[in-house]
């Protein structure tokens, strides 16, 4: 009895096989930690403590790419080195599927082969639109994707074991030489058969000798004296390096592509002023681009479009953002009084995720390196420094890992955003915690902070640990004349979907409140609520760079904004050619905000 031969795949199979699974496996298990992020996949916080951690945003754009490029380089390989046969899918192998045995099992390979290529397509093609800033139902449909090759590989091993058992699952492990491929004679070889034999005849006055089926002169024959020598190239060096251009060539689209912001040059007298107003004639010649957000809390979709334009007039910078926000929201933590004293409204402050109660903002952020992902300095998961405090959010902490200074404007629409600022901040190395960060009861901010100076907003109350808003918090003052604080407060709607109207404010100043004493607070009534923002003086030093004028009208804001093209600090990026800048914005949302990827790089004229 003859012993059947264990069954092995050629080497170069293997090798793509498991280079597809690498680039797949990275690309799913940092795509994981992103959708983790998300409200709507609250689920996946099981994955957390085995989820990597850091820049995954760089790494999951990267694998995509390779797995991008590797797709390419496997429908290259299969055609070059003649094993096409092997994923045909035709009438035969569809009508296998009902019969039993190895048919049907090698039938449901082939299925589900074209099955892995469409979700592949398909995860690949959004991609390239969540790259470039798109999201809503694309996003759906890449995390659907996701979720099918998750459980492919199931699916693949059981019909490979259906197929041939174990033996079977095993070849992917047994190398074998490609086989070489027979080629059929085309129609030029057929004729020179037949004239070799005609002249043949001729000359000898016999048939030409039989050579055997399939076997053609040009194997038996002496070479003819001038014939072209043919390089012959292994196909699975064809196919990398045709994976290899295709990523080649898409980077290389990619750089070119960058939208590029013109800062264009106007004269002093033309400068605009700042009242979130973009009807003068320097902003309406002014080129505009189009920058679409995603991944934000809130908004339809989580997206949000994003208008820019920039002028300068050689001194100052004069830069103008309109995006998509359904509600004008200032409620930022309002305190309301209950029997057992004051409340703060909120459902995840402590932990840094409050998505009702919370102010609009708009932030902007530019930096010298033209990486994606924010310049890498989004680094994701609950402790992504080791040795440093976690984040309460588990969400991620923000920082820079070359020693690099990265330029951060931060609106805030109930903390002096409609008073003429945005906060001048940075992200820079990792900060030395402190005793109450490792101790968990301050939040850590790894490289996120203020320039130098001073802001005017505080919290009317003390800031607590997770869990210590629960309970009743003593205000810092109370307003001198509840009626007239709830008349500038506007319509008093709690509903934090609901927006408020032109002219109301959420914010006491010193001069409208007093210190906290426990008799006045008897003479407050049970229900009533207060601003938790208190204002009192001005942005003063480098945290004062940054003036601004804003505006919302029709679901949308316009914000004006003025810097120095070069303030001469050290914690701020010059408005230079070739700086590249990023934004992103939060509807009622403290850290849950739009972003997108590639950068847009400035132009200054």
């Amino acid at each position: 009895m003859t012993r059947r031969q264990t069954p092995r795949t050629d080497y170069g199979t293997i090798i793509v096989h498991w280079l597809v699974v690498l680039a797949l496996t990275v690309s799913l298990v940092t795509g994981l930690r992103i959708a983790a992020d998300t409200p709507q996949t609250a689920w996946l916080n099981v994955l957390w403590p085995i989820l990597p951690q850091g820049d995954i945003w760089t790494v999951h754009m990267q694998s995509g790419l390779a797995l991008c490029a590797l797709a390419f380089a496997y429908a290259v390989y299969i055609a070059r080195a003649g094993l096409s046969r092997r994923v045909k899918l035709d009438r035969a192998r569809l009508s296998s599927v009902v019969r039993q045995g190895r048919p049907r099992w090698a039938a449901v390979n082939v299925v589900l082969y074209w099955g892995l290529f469409a979700v592949l397509l398909a995860q690949i093609v959004t991609g390239m639109f969540l790259y470039l800033g798109h999201g809503g139902r694309i996003l759906q449909i890449h995390l659907w994707c996701a979720a099918i090759l998750v459980a492919y590989p199931i699916a693949h091993v059981a019909a490979h074991w259906g197929y041939g058992g174990m033996d079977q699952i095993m070849r992917v492990f047994r190398p074998a030489r490609l086989r070489p491929r027979v080629a059929q004679p085309n129609l030029a070889d057929t004729l020179a058969e037949h004239f070799n034999q005609d002249a043949e005849m001729h000359r000898t006055g016999s048939p030409a000798p039989d050579r055997g089926r399939g076997q053609s002169s040009r194997q038996t024959a002496t070479p003819p004296r001038h014939r072209p020598t043919t390089l012959h190239v292994h196909p699975l060096t064809v196919a990398f390096a045709a994976g290899l251009s295709i990523a080649t060539f898409a980077t290389a689209i990619d750089k070119s592509a960058r939208d590029k912001l013109v800062v264009r040059s106007i004269a002093k007298s033309e400068a605009p002023k700042l009242d979130g107003d973009l009807a003068e004639p320097v902003w309406r010649n002014a080129p505009e681009i189009v920058i679409p957000t995603s991944h934000g809390a809130n908004l339809d979709g989580g997206t949000s479009e994003v208008r820019v334009k920039a002028l300068h007039d050689g001194e100052f910078a004069y830069l103008a953002f309109t995006w998509d926000d359904p509600t004008r929201s200032l409620k930022h933590l309002p305190m309301i009084k209950r029997v057992d004293g004051w409340h703060l409204l909120n459902k995840a402050y402590d932990i840094e995720d409050e998505n009702d109660y919370y102010e609009d903002k708009f932030s902007v952020m530019f930096a010298l390196s033209n990486a994606d992902a924010g310049g890498g300095t989004a680094h994701l998961g609950n402790a992504p420094l080791a040795g440093k405090p976690p984040a309460f959010s588990g969400r991620g902490l923000h920082y820079t890992t070359d020693g690099s200074i990265v330029d951060v404007w931060h609106w805030k629409a109930a903390r002096g955003g409609l008073l003429g600022y945005m906060d001048d901040n940075y992200f820079g190395p990792p900060s030395e915690p402190t005793k109450s960060e490792l101790e968990g009861k301050s939040r850590y901010k790894a490289g996120y902070s203020a320039d130098p100076g001073k802001a005017p907003y505080s919290t009317n109350f003390e800031q607590q640990p997770p869990g210590g808003y629960a309970k009743p918090l003593v205000p810092r003052r109370l307003p001198k004349n509840v009626a007239a604080t709830n008349a500038a407060m506007g319509h008093l709607d709690i509903d934090p979907n609901h927006g408020e109207p032109e002219g109301a404010r959420w914010w006491m100043t010193s001069d409208e409140t007093v210190p906290y004493k426990a008799d006045l607070d008897t003479q407050i009534p049970i229900g009533t609520i207060m601003p938790s923002v208190l204002i009192a003086g001005d942005y003063t030093a480098d945290r004062a760079d940054v003036k601004c004028a804003a505006r919302w009208s029709a679901g949308r804001w316009t914000l004006e904004v003025s810097r120095r093209l070069n303030t001469g600090s050290k914690f701020d990026i010059p408005i230079a050619t070739g700086v590249s800048m990023w934004v992103a914005a939060f509807d009622h949302s403290q850290t849950r905000h739009t972003r997108h990827l590639r950068p847009i790089k400035l132009e200054v004229e």
